[in-house]
């Protein structure tokens, strides 16, 4: 399922960065080469070019952490002249883990012990498929598309979830059943429904709505405290 959400406000995308071939994709990495806890950043629809989500990679990195933010469209990001449904047909989410695992196995052959991932919209499908079969030890999912109940009665890590008040793509009832479901498989979680915000408000707010800037920056700092708590206090 997608719709007119996954493709409002649209980001201003900007090259360079430090870039470098991870798992054979071109990726924005930030933080020290040489911590042993990498995370993923996996990006919505509009790649990982977005200034938005680099920003949350570089806050994530300040805590220590290594961060890989990967280009899981092989230069092929979502433009606005080009209709969502048909460039789906060429970027389905599960065409992605394996490239996905890919970049995680290199992490480990560069010293890596622990691996989280977040995924935005698009890339929450890649991270919930990670999670089911424990190829990452903590999980983010943030306001996701394509994810259904089943992906999350399957995961097996921790697993946050934070979700947009209004959100077709992942509603809050629907937020919920996933809690219930992850509460009721006893695998530790932090799901959070933010009032006031529609999909893709983390990496695609509006500088100039000042709220939605707030809750956004709420929402990064939430993710922040998700991977410290599960990454650095559990064994």
């Amino acid at each position: 399922m997608s719709g007119p959400e996954c493709c409002s406000n649209p980001p201003t995308i900007i090259s360079g960065g430090d870039v470098h071939q991870i798992g054979s994709l071109n990726s924005y990495v930030s933080g020290n080469p040489d911590s042993k806890i990498g995370v993923i950043l996996i990006s919505d629809v509009w790649g990982f070019e977005a200034p938005k989500l680099r920003k949350i990679a570089d806050k994530l990195a300040s805590g220590g952490y290594y961060v890989v933010v990967p280009d899981f469209f092989h230069g092929d990001p979502l433009t606005p002249e080009v209709p969502i449904q048909d460039w789906l047909k060429n970027h389905a989410p599960v065409e992605a883990v394996g490239f996905a695992k890919a970049v995680i196995q290199a992490l480990k052959e560069k010293g890596i012990s622990k691996v989280a991932a977040a995924g935005f919209c698009w890339g929450a499908k890649v991270v919930v498929e990670l999670a089911k079969s424990a190829d990452i030890q903590v999980a983010a999912l943030l306001h996701p598309s394509f994810v259904s109940l089943d992906d999350v009665k399957g995961v097996k890590v921790p697993t946050g979830i934070l979700g947009a008040e209004i959100d077709k793509m992942s509603p809050p009832e629907l937020v919920k059943e996933f809690e219930a479901a992850l509460k009721a498989n006893q695998i530790e979680h932090f799901v959070k429904i933010y009032p006031g915000v529609s999909h893709g408000w983390t990496v695609r707010y509006n500088d100039e709505e000042e709220a939605v800037v707030k809750c956004a920056f709420e929402a990064h700092q939430d993710l922040v405290n998700w991977f410290d708590k599960c990454l650095k206090t559990n064994p």
